[in-house]
């Protein structure tokens, strides 16, 4: 039985502004970012504290939160259609706040990714809801409007976190950048609560059912430009968490040695990011999302094979500038593919969006934890390992992307889909 049986919902509090509604989906959405790119500059004092015994072992730190948030993306959405969005969030904070409190009191590097996994359950209620939420109140190009404006908010964190997380390493330890995330998470719950009405329609609520959920499932996968688009995300999200899990050992502890720069040197490539982020919010209702989404996928996979050429040329080493302009590049084509991939997975499931968007996100979360692993593991004194996932993972979302179209690129506008 749905609440269409039992009538309407009544708002649990005063719907928040466009730009406040925008503010806080970025701030669910950018829990996630906070959580992994403020605790980089602390990954050496954590391998000495920990008595870690290689470097790359410390990308565990993000692959373990990953996994957590893949997995858990299964529950929170299928929950958030039976009891409610802001019920299911407030469960996903305690959680999050649960694994930093066990983070920031620990002295095991075992314990460390336990609680960095309890994280990342936690911090999936975010993600998943963010999704849901804005599917919730729109569709179609403002759907993808929203979710690019709240990109662009959301990509300020990686432009900020490492400088935060440097910081309070000047003022205590690396237990204290996980009381930070305890803190933000308190915020986060408090705002939401107040401001943020509960979203889901009445006609959507469903009763819990094993069934429904599997039914759901199955029409996420079956469905072709869904499985398509989504198989896309996980693609290039692999080469994001390669770069992301690997930042420190390329930028600063192996090949770089940048020191206390390294934090700049990530957050220029994510404030090139943020930007494209703000451009495809613009650019979505007079280009469309498919124009501007399969131009980026192309132009990502074509600057892989340059970075790659580069990184032969160079032995793993290319200079500085250039590797950082060229990365920049594909994070800034990565903005202008990724959001609306999400948006037009997410298009033909409107009527079970809680239970799509968990499956897409457990799924192309999973995908790209799994893939990013792969190659960041690589990285050991070259870049080649992470400039050969571009190239590759650009080249598979590709294929993706033109199996969910029939084979056809930059397809006419079909009024109400594009």
């Amino acid at each position: 039985m749905t609440t269409h049986d039992r009538g309407a919902a009544k708002p649990s509090a005063p719907a928040p502004s466009f730009f406040e509604f925008v503010a806080l989906i970025a701030l669910m959405m950018g829990t996630t970012a906070f959580s992994i790119d403020n605790l980089l500059p602390a990954f050496d004092q954590i391998r000495a504290d920990l008595s870690v015994p290689r470097a790359s072992d410390l990308q565990l730190i993000v692959t373990a939160f990953m996994i957590g948030f893949a997995i858990m993306q299964l529950v929170f959405g299928t929950i958030s259609d039976v009891i409610g969005r802001k019920p299911a969030l407030m469960i996903g904070l305690s959680i999050y706040a649960l694994g930093c409190a066990l983070a920031a009191m620990t002295d095991s590097f075992a314990v460390l990714l336990i609680a960095r996994g309890i994280q990342g359950m936690g911090a999936a209620a975010g993600r998943v809801l963010s999704v849901a939420i804005v599917r919730d109140r729109f569709k179609g190009q403002e759907m993808a409007r929203v979710m690019s404006l709240s990109m662009m908010v959301f990509l300020i964190v990686p432009v900020v976190a490492p400088s935060i997380g440097s910081a309070i390493l000047l003022v205590g330890s690396w237990h204290f950048i996980f009381l930070a995330m305890f803190a933000l998470a308190v915020v986060l719950a408090v705002w939401f609560a107040i401001r943020m009405p509960e979203t889901l329609h009445p006609e959507y609520r469903v009763s819990f059912s094993v069934t429904g959920i599997v039914r759901g499932m199955r029409l996420t996968l079956t469905n072709r430009k869904a499985f398509g688009y989504a198989t896309g995300m996980g693609l290039m999200m692999g080469s994001l968490m390669a770069y992301v899990g690997s930042a420190q050992q390329i930028f600063d502890s192996e090949i770089y040695h940048l020191g206390v720069w390294f934090p700049l040197a990530f957050s220029s490539v994510a404030a090139v990011m943020s930007v494209a982020s703000f451009l495809n919010s613009k650019l979505v209702r007079t280009v469309g999302m498919r124009h501007l989404s399969h131009g980026g996928v192309i132009g990502f996979t074509l600057v892989g094979a340059v970075q790659v050429g580069l990184a032969l040329a160079y032995h793993g080493q290319p200079p500085l500038i250039l590797f950082c302009g060229l990365l920049a590049l594909n994070q800034a084509l990565f903005a202008l593919t990724v959001p609306n991939f999400n948006s037009m997975a997410m298009e033909p499931l409107g009527a079970i969006a809680g239970t799509a968007s968990s499956f897409i996100g457990f799924y192309t979360t999973l995908l790209g934890a799994v893939l990013g692993m792969l190659f960041g593991q690589a990285v050991a004194g070259s870049v080649l390992p992470l400039v050969l996932g571009y190239l590759v993972l650009g080249l598979l979302a590709l294929g993706a992307t033109l199996w969910a179209e029939n084979g056809r690129l930059f397809g006419t506008r079909v009024q109400g889909q594009n």
